[in-house]
């Protein structure tokens, strides 16, 4: 298990390149179940959720080739559904993203529950009601789906919540489907987008591309293709939430703009800005950082919701810039009852923050941070510790950083290049 040493204080310059996107590396690498052809895909991040993808994959005898470290090539001819590791499985929430492709292509599957970050339950209905619109039978005993089909059928799918998981599992199995499909209340974000444009490269035919109803004609097969993997936008915010709490200045080529709008105008009521040059971010080193509050001087609130709203993965790092923002800001995430619990970190470094229940809590800025003995509980709660032990006062350690590295390429190397005092150490 590796650790975090960080001596925070030090302002962040310098210029990075954000890595591809997580969430949309995960359903294209299934995604290339559906064709027997070889598929490439440029921009994949070097991160343990994706290494975890490729291993189940290769025990599908899914032939793969590095053309060089963020380029695969893959190869699905001649797949064997055999027993899926469930330890694996566990290992990421997106294991579940299999049972769309194998469906598909080899109507029977047994899969493992999946697992990934504990941020409360993560329910499953979603993807089983959408299969069995298509004519899927699913059952589930001794800790194992059973999804038997003998041919999918296009459907009216009415999604019961827009579940991004959900959403890319039957987008996935319908397009090899017969007849035609309509997707209600579908997910919509940068990542679904990227995995409806790569399937159309391979053939597939879906319209409406970016709204909450998609029509999908199903196709016979998909061709092979090629297919570069847009920015992470949640990296990309991370890092300009790091440059802001350690008041430097940087430049993040590439970071993918058009997604950013309402993040944008939700930084902004905690006084963070940023300026667009074409596809490039330059974060000033002057802030506001004093939050806008609603009409009547009433303590604003950020809720996350479904995209294109703010999403629910930047709640940990927004509530870390508003203890830097001066005034009273309430958070509410409705979707994860564990989501907040990272806050008790933040305030044995000093923050002046009020968990009203496992979804809300108030925070009063700004309050100046000292470093701690910290451990990351997730992915998204784990980078939020590292901007605050950035902008803290003296020595952070942070333990488990495995759950970062799972979302998050080589952090450390990219933030030592831009100046800050952070090394990996081996517990």
């Amino acid at each position: 298990m590796d650790k975090f040493i960080i001596d925070g204080g030090f302002p962040l310059n310098g210029e990075l390149t954000p890595s591809g996107n997580k969430n949309a590396a995960l359903p294209l690498l299934a995604a290339c179940l559906l064709t027997d052809e070889p598929v490439i895909l440029h921009n994949v991040p070097e991160i343990i959720d994706v290494q975890t993808m490729i291993r189940l994959l290769k025990s599908l005898n899914v032939q793969m080739t590095y053309l060089n470290d963020t380029t695969v090539k893959l190869d699905a001819n001649d797949i064997k559904p055999a027993d899926l590791d469930p330890n694996l499985c566990r290992k990421i929430r997106a294991s579940i993203l299999l049972a769309g492709p194998l469906i598909s292509r080899v109507k029977e599957i047994y899969l493992p529950p999946p697992g990934g970050d504990v941020i409360g339950r993560r329910r499953l209905d979603t993807h089983i009601l959408a299969f069995s619109q298509l004519g899927v039978i699913t059952q589930y005993s001794n800790n194992l789906f059973h999804f038997k089909v003998d041919q999918l059928h296009g459907a009216d799918i009415l999604m019961d919540e827009a579940s991004v998981t959900g959403t890319e599992n039957a987008i996935m199995a319908c397009v090899l489907a017969k007849g035609q499909t309509t997707l209600r209340n579908a997910a919509s974000e940068p990542h679904i987008q990227e995995l409806c444009q790569f399937l159309n490269t391979l053939g597939a035919k879906i319209e409406n591309i970016g709204s909450n109803t998609l029509h999908i004609t199903g196709v016979d097969r998909l061709h092979g293709g090629e297919f570069s993997i847009g920015p992470d936008y949640l990296e990309v915010v991370s890092y300009i939430g790091a440059s802001v709490v350690t008041h430097g200045s940087i430049r993040i080529i590439d970071a993918g703009v058009k997604h950013l709008d309402m993040v944008k105008l939700v930084m902004n009521r905690l006084g963070v800005t940023w300026d667009e040059d074409g596809d490039d971010i330059i974060v000033p080193e002057k802030q506001t950082l004093v939050i806008e509050p609603d009409l009547g001087n009433a303590i604003p609130e950020i809720s996350v919701m479904p995209w294109p709203s703010f999403p629910t993965d930047l709640m940990s790092i927004a509530i870390v810039l508003a203890t830097q923002s001066k005034g009273s800001i309430l958070f509410h995430d409705w979707m994860y009852p564990s989501r907040m619990y990272f806050t008790d970190k933040l305030v044995g470094m000093g923050a002046q923050i009020v968990l009203c229940d496992p979804h809300r809590c108030i925070v009063q800025g700004p309050t100046d941070l000292s470093g701690e003995y910290l451990e990351s509980p997730d992915i998204r709660a784990g980078m939020a510790l590292v901007l605050a032990a950035l902008s803290a006062k003296g020595e952070s350690v942070i333990r488990n950083v495995g759950q970062i590295d799972r979302g998050y390429q080589q952090v450390d190397e990219k933030l030592k290049k831009l100046g800050a005092h952070i090394r990996r150490e081996k517990e």
